[in-house]
């Protein structure tokens, strides 16, 4: 919902898959390569258990991290609890998109998705050509 009222995206997707990295790497090329998607985000599987291979699929399929969302969403889940070290969630790119992984539990999600979605559309445009000066207004 909250990407829905802050990006008012032209179109969403939801896809449910197993823990499996070549289905989360297959669908990750899909939607962006194939679809063209703007924005990514996956939701679970970003933790230490054996299970938790979206952080390992996703680092297979980008092209420059994003550091900055990945320290802030950290941080800010870091605020609530100490398990936020664990998280080994990775943001980056691929061609002109933004591939984000958030937290399995949906505070968790929403809190880390709250962190960096003012940056995204900007994120977006710069990544998709735009020159315009980056200075804030």
């Amino acid at each position: 919902e909250m990407v829905k009222k802050e990006l008012n995206p032209s179109f969403t997707r939801l896809e449910l898959i197993p823990d499996e990295v070549d289905q989360l790497k297959n669908i990750i090329k899909y939607l962006i390569d194939i679809q063209g998607f703007d924005l990514v985000i996956t939701n679970g599987s970003t933790g230490l258990s054996p299970r938790d291979i979206a952080p390992d699929a996703t680092i297979e399929m980008i092209e420059k991290r994003l550091p900055g969302f990945e320290e802030a969403m950290r941080m800010e889940s870091f605020k609530k609890t100490p398990h936020a070290l664990l998280s080994r969630a990775v943001c980056g790119t691929r061609k002109d998109s933004i591939i984000l992984n958030v937290p399995g539990s949906p505070k968790g999600a929403v809190e880390n998705l709250g962190v960096v979605i003012k940056a995204l559309p900007h994120a977006i445009k710069k990544l998709q050509g735009d020159t315009a000066d980056c200075a804030a207004k």
